[in-house]
């Protein structure tokens, strides 16, 4: 599949005779993209895959409002951690679990997620993720596994640069207290 062009994507979103059409491009484009975004977030597979057909049924129902301020990407990445904290916070309530609390369960199951491939090691390095408050987690998210400049960080979160370079700082020192604590 070749890249999408911004503006045009943009353009035939606006236009109800094109904007079917363009919607599934998107969803073609950036798929998968969104799906590791929100699996690395601590989300089984099934769960992710609800999380993400959620995240593109509310892009739709909001593409008119889409006014092409920002990259379409940052747009709906947006929506996708959005719905995936919302998500989240319903597995918490569910589990009677305090947002304050560590989110074990999600490394539970994570454990037993048959799509789940990683040794022992990266299941450490789960749960080191998982052991962190949920915007440092996000964040470290973001920058570590899906390499993205602090800049479109920034974009998608409506969070400064500053902030999102000492959120980073802090998730890391963390992960490496948490993987050297048996050494």
């Amino acid at each position: 599949m070749q890249p999408l062009i911004e503006e045009d994507i943009v353009e035939r979103l606006r236009n109800p005779e094109t904007q079917r059409k363009a919607f599934a491009q998107v969803v073609e484009a950036y798929s998968e993209k969104l799906y590791w975004l929100i699996r690395r977030m601590g989300v089984s597979h099934d769960d992710a895959n609800d999380v993400l057909q959620n995240t593109f049924m509310k892009a739709w129902m909001n593409v008119e409002h889409f006014r092409g301020e920002a990259k379409i990407f940052t747009w709906i990445s947006r929506i996708a951690i959005n719905e995936n904290i919302t998500f989240l916070n319903r597995q918490r309530a569910m589990n009677q679990i305090s947002i304050d609390d560590t989110d074990a369960f999600l490394l539970d199951k994570l454990k037993g997620d048959e799509y789940f491939d990683g040794d022992a090691l990266q299941l450490k390095l789960q749960e080191a993720i998982l052991s962190l408050p949920e915007k440092q987690r996000i964040v470290f998210t973001m920058r570590y596994h899906d390499d993205m400049k602090y800049e479109e960080i920034s974009e998608i979160l409506g969070t400064s640069v500053g902030a999102l370079k000492a959120s980073y700082f802090h998730a890391a020192k963390k992960i490496e207290a948490f993987l050297t604590s048996d050494i």
